[in-house]
């Protein structure tokens, strides 16, 4: 089973960072006490549950319990038990910013003040951030970039043995994306962006696609891809990776990226693959 510890300061994104692990197959738990970990484990193991994914979101608002989670991650550690753990931080200013924002006070400031919380906080998680297997920082990164991140990291091994296509549209004029194996550009295509009747739309519209696939060299380039794809899996596998992570890069990531992701993701799926579909910047 994989199972992923999520945790991190207040404000971090660990909500969002659950919606996530649910999306892509996870079961989670948010909020559990640390001691209550390996007596769920056991209920699944022990049960005719199919769950091979499981995301627990620990946090300082289980107050006392939460100072319990080095220990008990000790013992699943003394009983073999394998977990990763993915730490949530962002900037002392980011994190206020969004508690002043959401008009929400931090879990810790009930008798002071979010900023002395913040301090207190990651006081408190410094320990168990220094053993975290992944550390991502929100600071600068807009809900669908940490979702991005996420599904990189965490769509890998364990699967089964089931090879996974994670399939990714972006704009070029945002930043190229950080979690990529294989980037390929799609500005050669004739951009939808300057027809009147398709510059609102997006590459989620079939006009927009039928726009693009009308050049014979996008045709041309979307069977060059598949093929590639087909050919490179089996050596991908062979040196134990687990999934493949291919952008698709235009100006803005509105129109021909998004239109050229959809089509490749679609003919993936309809050979039968293990897919996901990310559109960054839409």
């Amino acid at each position: 089973m994989e199972i992923v510890i999520v945790t991190g300061m207040s404000g971090a994104g660990k909500s969002l960072a659950a919606d996530c692990f649910e999306d892509i197959g996870y079961y989670c738990i948010d909020n559990l006490p640390p001691s209550l970990i390996r007596s769920f484990l056991d209920l699944i193991s022990k049960g005719k549950h199919d769950i091979r994914r499981t995301a627990f979101v620990v946090d300082i608002r289980g107050g006392e319990f939460f100072d319990e989670l080095l220990e008990n991650l000790a013992a699943l550690d003394r009983d073999g038990i394998r977990y990763r753990i993915l730490f949530l931080d962002a900037s002392d200013a980011a994190l206020l910013r969004r508690f002043s924002e959401s008009r929400r006070s931090h879990p810790l400031a009930e008798n002071t003040t979010n900023e002395a919380a913040v301090r207190e906080e990651r006081r408190r998680l410094e320990p168990i951030r220094k053993i975290a297997d992944c550390n991502i920082d929100t600071t600068d990164l807009r809900n669908a970039a940490l979702a991005d991140a996420i599904m990189s990291r965490f769509l890998g091994g364990g699967s089964g043995g089931m090879f996974k296509f994670i399939v990714r549209s972006f704009g070029y004029k945002y930043g190229i994306p950080a979690e990529t194996d294989m980037l390929l550009d799609v500005r050669f295509i004739p951009n939808p962006f300057y027809v009147d009747s398709l510059k609102k739309l997006t590459g989620n519209s079939k006009r927009v696609r039928a726009y693009v696939m009308r050049a014979p060299e996008a045709q041309y380039f979307a069977d060059a891809v598949i093929m590639m794809l087909d050919r490179l899996k089996p050596a991908f596998e062979r040196e134990g990776k687990h999934s493949l992570s291919i952008a698709f890069g235009c100006t803005g990531g509105q129109h021909r990226s998004v239109a050229m992701a959809n089509i490749i993701y679609a003919r993936l799926k309809e050979r039968g693959e293990d897919a996901v579909l990310v559109h960054r910047d839409v």
